[in-house]
């Protein structure tokens, strides 16, 4: 069994500009108190609290707990402070572990000193072995001279749902596309319909929030290494079952052949594949699916930087808004691109937009419109 422990502060990581987006989620996922900060969200909570928000969260790239915090201005005091960590009550003697080091505005500058004083101090105490492919990571973060420990519960970054073996070029994260879909309003109770799926994300994503599936269901965590696991109470929490059969359906369609075939396998895997239609075609050909009322266009089209040259893309962006404007009124859409010159090409009424976000290398922002006229 689990031993009890006193609430201490749990952080879900995020993209900056995503913050707000993902607080909202926790919230509504049940979470107490939580509080946008840069870069994530952070409530309180126990190892429970760690688990669920690995197995619930769709927005969060990393779950860490924050398991102690110290001020420290020089490297042998970090070395003493880091031998009196509870270490034993978290991690486990037989685990390999390894350490990560970042420091700012700190009188200890170099982060890979800090991280061999803190490895230094678990090998000793705890007597656990040190690996640089080791499922355990500690993180330390000293910024203006204080130094807080965390544990990376998550492991592989959280967007790796354990599904998509297929993707495309220039991808975006499962993660991103969660809080993109919450940003358009989506709730799972309308049609979604991406006419540039590539690898089916937005589709799939759509279709598991609408199916009320955990987007940790199918992967391991880091969690599950450390001495706090209660295997038989992760279980019963994991085997907790709120699917629904969705009201709407989803929508993919993609010029190339291709991406249909890896979108279709990637919701098969997923277990969306009966809730979703995919099929090719160009954006010239795209219509509102019949039988079905007005939801969401979300879609993520190249941009000049990432893919191709910015004014060929001129043409397909007007031709874009040309097909939102004469064929789906009533619906709304989302558009992800770095470049404003093409979102306005296509002469959509955007809503103002939001901070951009980094994706890539760039920077890239979701351009919104109200239901079309």
């Amino acid at each position: 069994m689990t031993p009890p422990q006193k609430p201490f502060e749990i952080f879900l990581a995020t993209l900056p500009g995503l913050e707000e987006t993902l607080c909202a989620e926790v919230k509504r996922k049940g979470f107490r108190r939580p509080r946008a900060l840069p870069g994530g969200v952070a409530i309180e909570g126990g190892w429970p609290e760690v688990w669920r928000a690995n197995l619930w969260i769709r927005g969060a790239s990393r779950v860490l707990a924050r398991i102690d915090s110290f001020r420290v201005r020089e490297l042998h005091q970090l070395d003493a402070r880091a031998r009196h960590v509870p270490w034993g009550a978290v991690l486990r003697r037989d685990v390999p572990f390894r350490v990560e080091a970042d420091c700012a505005s700190s009188r200890i500058y170099h982060s890979g000193a800090a991280a061999e004083r803190i490895e230094t101090a678990i090998r000793e105490t705890l007597g656990a072995t040190p690996a640089p492919d080791a499922p355990v990571l500690v993180r330390a973060r000293i910024e203006n001279d204080v130094c807080t420990i965390s544990l990376d519960t998550s492991g592989e970054l959280l967007h790796r749902r354990g599904y998509k073996q297929a993707i495309n070029a220039a991808p975006l994260r499962e993660t991103m596309a969660a809080l993109f879909l919450q940003q358009c309003g989506f709730d799972g109770a309308e049609p979604v319909l991406d006419p540039m799926c590539g690898s089916g994300t937005f589709v799939i994503e759509a279709a598991e929030i609408a199916a009320r599936l955990n987007p940790g269901r199918a992967r391991p965590f880091a969690f599950e290494h450390f001495a706090t696991f209660d295997a038989e109470a992760w279980e019963k929490m994991r085997g907790v079952q709120s699917q629904r059969q969705p009201a709407a359906r989803f929508h993919g369609s993609d010029r190339d052949a291709g991406a249909i075939t890896m979108s279709q396998a990637n919701a098969a895997r997923a277990g969306v594949g009966t809730f979703c239609d995919f099929r090719q075609a160009a954006i010239s050909e795209v219509a509102p699916p019949e039988g079905e009322g007005p939801g969401l266009v979300i879609l993520n089209p190249p941009y000049g930087s990432r893919i191709g040259d910015k004014r060929a893309l001129v043409p397909l962006y007007r031709a874009i808004g040309q097909v939102m404007r004469s064929r789906f009124a009533g619906w709304r859409v989302g558009l992800l691109t770095s470049e404003p010159q093409l979102a306005k090409a296509t002469a959509l009424p955007f809503l103002p937009p939001g901070p951009p976000v980094p994706h890539g290398g760039l920077r890239v922002t979701l351009h919104r419109t109200a239901p079309l006229g």
